[in-house]
Order: structure tokens, then sequence, then C-alpha cells
């Protein structure tokens, strides 16, 4: 097969990606849908093959198709087709954009990789096994280069060509019966050498071993002979990790130990095991306790009802998850906090007092700096955010002069810059100003103070900002044992970072974790707060939010429309988390396929828009661009060119010609035109978008590309398909460049 071969007439071979014994994989165009695939092609066989043999490799192929397409887990490469064209078997599967291990250790000279990386790479691995493993499907040949790490941080498993169904057992024998090598010498478990009965736990020590060369740079029997490998395998036990790389924690070192013994039933026992143990070690290596505190008593049935415990008195709404982020503000300076306080080093035991030769400031003086702070948090609240910068860095130095850098009111004002900086698009300089508060305050307040864990759960949430997920994901589980051993599962402090940890598994694309949490968190929170505190609403939404990832539809516009009616009812209609609620509810319409409710919702929401917020307010906007997308599912599509023409107006005007919602309108002015097969019209329209993304955000940014794509198919539309074909290469090419 060559360039441009047409698979079924439906998918367009574009570029060969991979080759293997078993054949081919291409990057290909699915032309029906107009998305990027990989259609792995098995290789055709000559006539030196004898019928047998290559009636199972074709049994083979069909089988590890029906296996592969009926995982439906975010750690397992999508399957979306599969068949037979013109003699040669295919399958179709996503086209993962990434690095599988194997590349990224020869990318890194053999080196091992980071510790944070290898341990989220092992709890996604495990996660996926376990899904497959109580599905009663063994992958038996895992493998660094049947792992792939995308660009956002989520690990998937690939090529289940020699899984099998672990309940049948009599065709697998006729498989392996034909003298067919299966699995990889330096991944091979001890009982599929001695070609014994292999269930999970051979995955497991497969994936010990892979687990052993991330992290140390060489597999557990580094020998030239294979056959000196298997009997390593077999017979050898490996060296610790450890003392390959003294640094790795004890308890990686001790399971992946575990996972390479030599008897299955040393092992874990299964890979939902080996997940709890992970995550158990991360958490306990995290931080000692700095301050020792009893865990909140569970409220306790007064005359009938739940008595929430002193510390939910007065509570006000938490931020929305999507919205202006987490924020945990220390007490009021004007409140007291500039009185006396002790320092304590970072273990917890107060410290003797430093004498300190400055003179004691005036009251009148830090009664003016807490004013001048307190008007920096109005400023804040206005969404004046750079002038509440501005304020807060000039009181942070006069309250260092006339205070120390070491102290809380200091410190309070040094917090409140970092938190403007975030707001004003600078997450950068934002992170680099909370870590220094951080590392202060373990200092001098200990590891566990509520004031420090405010400040680690700010920098967790600029790290995700950044797009730095599992980085995010780590200090959020740190802060979370903390609060939990600190303040009890059910504080209201908490709960929010439970919340925001489940924002964020979800940006790693860990969307069925995100949903279990966000489920779990607002059942929580509905027992502590009540079912329509707005903290609770939250994590409702978000529950929505995470099931619609999740292709779940129907419960998602089910779970919207609760909470947008528990939203009217404690915030009002025109409230706008109301209103983003009633968004969703739209986009939950479309998604099912119900444009014409989706299209009159749309239609009442921008006029409420408009009058809670303004016609030209940028919700009002994506209100107006959602009528626009279900106009034009529709088929209204004259209608859905005016309507994408007059929002890209406004927001060019309003918001920039190069901001990403002006150039998703413009977007879908150029999908209509195409609709309406003004091709030409089209094609202008993506260059701009492609050449404005590039310049903006680079030329390899994901947006750029998938810009440059939307190009590439119009000059196919037009019968250019040699520049095409080009574009496509060019925006392959990037994408690899980006991937090492």
């Amino acid at each position: 097969m060559g360039d441009s071969t047409l698979i079924q007439g439906r998918y367009r071979l574009l570029e060969r990606i991979g080759r293997g014994g078993m054949g081919e994989v291409w990057r290909a165009r699915d032309e029906s849908l107009g998305r990027r695939v990989a259609v792995k092609c098995l290789k055709p066989l000559g006539t030196q093959h004898d019928h047998s043999f290559t009636r199972v490799l074709r049994e083979r192929f069909r089988r590890e198709a029906r296996v592969a397409a009926s995982l439906q887990h975010r750690g397992v490469t999508v399957v979306h087709d599969f068949g037979e064209c013109e003699g040669v078997l295919f399958l179709v599967m996503e086209l993962l954009e990434g690095r599988d291990l194997s590349r990224m250790l020869e990318d890194n000279k053999h080196h091992p990789l980071p510790v944070a990386d290898v341990l989220d790479i092992a709890e996604q691995v495990a996660a996926a096994l376990a899904y497959t493993h109580e599905q009663g499907i063994v992958h038996r040949d895992l493998k660094p280069a049947n792992i792939v790490r995308l660009a956002d941080g989520t690990v998937k498993i690939c090529d289940f060509g020699i899984a099998r169904l672990g309940h049948d057992v009599g065709f697998t024998a006729r498989l392996t019966g034909t003298g067919i090598a299966m699995g990889t010498p330096h991944y091979m478990s001890p009982e599929q050498i001695g070609g014994d009965e292999v269930d999970r736990r051979s995955d497991l020590y497969s994936l010990g071993c892979v687990l052993y060369e991330i992290a140390t740079g060489v597999p557990p029997f580094d020998l030239d002979d294979a056959w000196a490998i298997l009997v390593g395998h077999r017979d050898t036990e490996p060296a610790p990790p450890r003392t390959h790389r003294a640094e790795l924690p004890a308890h990686l070192d001790r399971i992946i130990l575990d996972l390479l013994a030599k008897r299955p039933e040393q092992r874990p026992d299964d890979a939902r095991e080996l997940g709890r143990r992970l995550t158990e070690g991360r958490a306990a290596q995290a931080y000692t306790p700095a301050v020792v505190a009893p865990r909140s008593r569970t409220p306790q049935p007064v005359g009938g009802r739940v008595a929430l415990p002193s510390w939910t008195h007065g509570m006000t709404t938490g931020p929305k998850a999507t919205g202006g982020g987490l924020r945990s503000t220390p007490p009021d300076p004007a409140a007291g906090l500039s009185g006396e306080w002790i320092p304590r080093p970072a273990g917890g035991t107060a410290a003797p007092p430093v004498p300190d030769e400055r003179p004691e400031p005036a009251p009148e003086a830090l009664a003016a700096l807490a004013g001048r702070h307190n008007a920096g948090l109005s400023l804040g609240r206005l969404g004046r955010w750079e002038e509440a910068g501005e304020v807060h860095r000039s009181v942070a130095d006069e309250r260092e002069r006339l205070l120390g850098p070491d102290h809380p009111d200091t410190l309070a004002a040094r917090y409140e810059a970092a938190f403007a900086l975030s707001r004003t698009g600078d997450p950068g300089h934002a992170l680099r100003a909370y870590k220094r508060v951080a590392e202060t305050r373990i200092r001098v307040l200990g590891a566990d103070h509520a004031d420090t864990l405010a400040v680690r759960q700010e920098m967790a949430y600029t790290l995700g900002r950044l797009g730095r997920h599992a980085d995010a994901h780590q200090v959020y589980t740190s802060v979370l044992a903390a609060r939990e051993r600190v303040m009890g599962a059910d504080h209201p402090d908490t709960l929010r970072c439970r919340h925001n940890l489940a924002f964020n598994l979800g940006r790693l694309g860990r969307t069925e974790d995100a949903h279990r949490l966000a489920r779990e968190v607002a059942a929580a929170r509905a027992r502590v707060l009540g079912p329509e505190h707005p903290d609770t609403l939250v994590s409702r939404y978000e529950v929505a939010y995470e099931l619609g990832r999740l292709g779940r539809w129907q419960e998602a516009l089910a779970a919207y429309q609760e909470v947008a009616e528990a939203r009217r009812r404690a915030l009002g209609p025109d409230h706008p988390d109301t209103l983003a609620a009633r968004y969703e509810m739209g986009i939950s319409l479309g998604r099912l396929g119900r444009s014409g409710e989706a299209r009159a919702l749309y239609e009442e929401l921008i006029e409420d828009r408009t009058r809670a917020q303004g016609a030209e307010h940028p919700e009002t906007l994506r209100a107006r661009h959602g009528l626009g997308v279900n106009l034009g599912r529709l088929g209204r599509w004259e209608e859905a060119l005016a309507e994408s023409r007059e929002v890209c107006a406004v927001r060019a005007r309003v918001l920039g010609a190069d901001h990403p919602d002006t150039l998703v309108s413009r977007r879908e002015v150029a999908v209509a035109l195409g609709w309406l097969g003004r091709w030409s019209a089209a094609l202008t329209e993506y260059r701009a978008v492609a050449v404005a993304r590039e310049r903006v955000l680079g030329p390899d940014h994901p947006d750029t590309l998938a810009g440059r794509d939307d190009e590439a198919h119009c000059l196919e539309q037009l019968g250019r398909a040699a520049e095409a074909v080009e574009l496509y290469r060019r925006v392959a090419d990037l994408r690899r460049a980006c991937a090492r």
C-alpha cells in the first residue's frame, strides 16, 4: 500500500508511521467523519507461508480487533473500526500524538525518567490493566513500546495483538500451538517463558519490568543473549532498583520487586491492589506532619436535624472549578494578624522569639497598611486585578520594611500579589511568587499550617493553568493528605481540595476517576453543607461535566437540569452560575442530537444574558455561538453563517482579532461556508485562522496544527490533493518534532 490509498472508500492512508512483524501502521484520514486516525494493516503473506500459518495469523488479527474494540477506557487505545479490503485486514484506531516509553528512554539517552513521571505512569497503567483484567483480557506483551504517553500526560496501553480472553483457553492453545513467538524476552514472565498458564499476574510481572527500566534506565536482566535473558527471568533474583538509583523512593523499590516475584502468587493479587499501594506510598512520603490536630467529629442529629460543625457557620459559595479558581484567603490583617506571632520551623516545634532590631511600628502605620490591603482586595472583587496587584505589592514591600519578610502580614500581602498576577494572565510569575510564599510559610508556620496549605493549593491551581496537570496532581494529593490529617475529611477546605483534585483529574484525561471523585465530593458536601449549598452545586456541576466527557450525555443533561433549577432557587435566575448551567444544558442537548431544543434554549439564554450581563459580554457571545452551531446542525446553514459572522465581528471588536474565542467563531464561519459548497471562501477563512494561531500560539501548538488540518481538508475538497498531502506531511513532521 502507498500514499493516498483509499480503504473501503473511507480511510485515506497519508503516511506510514510504524512497521512491525505483523504489518504496518499508517496515519490516515477518515473521510466520512473528517478526523485523523491510525490504520493498522496486516502484512500480506506470500505463497512461501503454508495455509494454516496464514489462517492463524488472520484469525489472530480478527480476534485482536474484536477484543480491542470491546475495550472502552481512557488508558487503552480506542478502536473505531476493522475489516478487510482487497485481501488486507485492517484495524482503525485513534491516532495518538505522543511518545511510547521506549522512544522516551531513547530520547533521554537511556537515562531513567523523573521519579514523578515513573509514579504517574505506573498509576495510570495500573488503572488501565485493572479495567482490562476485569474484562477477562490479558495483554501478554506489555513493554515500553506498547505504552504511549500523550502530550497532556495521559498514558495509554497499545496493541492488544496477542491479548486473550482469560476464559477462552482452548482457542488460545490453538493459536500458540503454531510456534509463533508470544511476548518480548526482556519483559516476559517466568510462567510465560515456561509455557505455563498465564493470567493477570503475568501482565503485572511485565509491568514490573517496564517500571524497573524507566526508573533505572536498564531492564532487570540487561543481557545480550535472548536465552540468557529468559533464564534470568526464570531463575535469577533482580538487583533492587535502588542499587542503580539511590534516590528512588523505598516504597517504589519494594513495589517493583514484588511485581518481579518469580511465582505469581507472590506478586500483588491484581492491578487494583497495585494502584492502591502506589497511591498510599505517594501519600505517605508527601509530608511529615508539622501540626497535629484532632479530626472533626461527625455531626450529630439535634432535634431531628444534623447540627453542622461550628466552622461551617457563615460560609459563602466556593469558586467554580472553571471560574476564578481556588482561593482560601488568609485572615484579614485588620482583624489582628499584625499582632504578636511566633515563628515555627518546618517540623512544627515552636522556635524561641528571635530578637529583631527593627523599631516597633507605629499602630497608625499598620492600620493604614491594613486599609490599603483591604482596598486591594476590593479592587480584586471588582475584577481590577492589575491595580489590585500594584496595591498588594506596595503593601508587601512596606510591611517587609516594618515587620520583616517572614511576618504573616507580609506573607499575606505577597500571597494576594501572587493571586492578582494569576488573574492578569501571568501564571508563570504567579507560580514563582506563590512558591516564595509557600517556602517561607513552611519554614515559619509549619508545613501543615492552614495558610501554608492555602498557598500550596493555589500553586496547584496555577500549575493547572500552565498545563502542568501532572505536577498539579502531585501537589493537590499531598495537600489533601495534610488537610485530611489535620482538619478531617469533612472540613470545607478538605472538600474544596478534593473538588479541585477531581477537576484536575479530568484535565489529565482520567475522566472516570474525576467523575467518581466529583460524585464523592458532591455527596459529602450535601451531607455537611446541604444539598443546595453553592459549594455542593459546584461539585454536582462537575459531576455533570465529567458525565459529558464520558459520553453519557443523557445523564449529563439531567444533572445540569437539576443544578440549574437548584441554582435558580438558591442564587436567582440571572446569577452567572445559574446561566452557566443552562448553557451546559444546551451543549448536552446538541450532543444528543436534539438541536431544535438546543436552539430554543440558546435563544432564551441569549435574551437572559443580554439583560443580565449585556449584549457584548463574552458569555452572551458564547451563547450566540452555540446558537449558530445548532442552526448548522439543523441544516440551516445560511442562518448559521450569518450568526457566526456577527458573533465573529463582535468578538473581534470586544476581545481582539486574535483572541481564541474570535478564532473559534471565524472557524465556524469557514465550516458554514464549506457546508454551503463555497470552498474557496472557506479556504480563505481556515487559512486566516491557522495563520493567526501560528502567530499567537506558535507553529507547533495543537490548535495551530488543527487549523492546518482544516486548511488541508479544504484543499482536498477543492481538488488540490497534492497541496493537501504536502500540508498534511508538514503538520505530521511538526507533531513528531513536538513529541520528541
